[in-house]
């Protein structure tokens, strides 16, 4: 896996025996949205600290390693000083610090449930889940197709734009959105087609 593709929030499962890693797919899950929401809906700066103390213990309970921690959560730094940066210009410090805390407590708290559970562990869970819409024309091995094509394409993806971006510095168009944006896009669609046309070759998808 490239640089660029390692600051997303995929591929960092990191096999262990701690109690994290044995919790069931869906305890993880759940409480990761009872977290969230409670992040979302609870809004004061003790509560943020409060929260991201939570999250840091989950880090130290799943022993999640530092180079794995700031390959996944690298980027979603970088999106929580500019979410800051404007919170500061809008509504002041207070408010920054808080929504900067906030982030970092979700990123971390989906590092500890990514690096705890492989991907294979999450494609079951979502067969399981889906399971009971089968009798309404649901096709859970479908959607847990799909899920994992998602899974997979992310890293890929941001390897495009990476490379994409690289070329147009390369060609002295780095200060142009178009010409990074405009071949980032063909690039896509045509890796999208690609995997369309492997899947149909295979009979995957046809009814």
């Amino acid at each position: 896996m490239s640089q660029g593709s390692g600051s997303v929030l995929v591929g960092i499962y990191q096999p262990g025996t701690t109690l994290l890693h044995r919790l069931p797919v869906g305890v993880k899950v759940v409480a990761l949205g009872v977290l969230s929401l409670s992040i979302v809906l609870v809004r004061s700066m003790p509560a943020s600290f409060a929260f991201l103390a939570v999250a840091l213990l989950l880090v130290s309970v799943a022993r999640v390693r530092l180079r794995t921690l700031w390959r996944a959560a690298r980027s979603i730094l970088l999106l929580a000083a500019f979410v800051a940066a404007f919170q500061w210009w809008w509504y002041g410090g207070a408010k920054a610090i808080e929504s900067f805390v906030d982030l970092v407590t979700l990123a971390l708290a989906a590092v500890v449930v990514t690096a705890t559970t492989s991907v294979n562990a999450m494609l079951d869970a979502v067969v399981r889940w889906l399971g009971p819409f089968r009798r309404i024309g649901v096709k859970p091995e479908r959607v847990a197709l799909a899920f994992a094509l998602a899974i997979g394409a992310l890293p890929g993806t941001v390897t495009l734009a990476h490379e994409t971006r690289d070329a147009a510095r390369a060609r002295g168009l780095g200060r142009h959105p178009r010409a990074y944006l405009s071949p980032f896009v063909i690039r896509v669609v045509a890796r999208a087609m690609e995997t369309g046309d492997a899947l149909h070759a295979r009979g995957i998808g046809d009814d």
